[in-house]
């Protein structure tokens, strides 16, 4: 099954790269049009620029923000805190 597959794409990658040979500028612009309209078609919707959230505050918290430092540290002694509790009882 594979190598039917495999056949299938290397007999029209050839057929691309002929025609694509015939007449060079123009079908070089076809194949861009049609490949960039294939990958908006594939990618999934969480991986598009104006679906991303923008991130402001990464990286580079501020050691004056009282609440934003308290969050992190009470978030990093999570996973201490669930084994203390949970698995070292055990």
């Amino acid at each position: 099954m594979q190598s039917n597959l495999k056949q299938a794409l290397l007999i029209g990658a050839g057929a691309a790269a002929a025609w694509v040979a015939m007449n060079p500028k123009d079908n070089i612009n076809k194949v861009k049009d049609v490949t960039a309209g294939l990958k908006e078609k594939l990618t999934p919707a969480k991986f598009k620029e104006e679906d991303v959230v923008p991130v402001v505050k990464a990286g580079n918290p501020d050691p004056l923000d009282v609440e934003d430092n308290k969050m992190v540290s009470e978030g990093s002694m999570y996973g201490v805190n669930y084994y203390n509790e949970n698995l070292q009882e055990k």
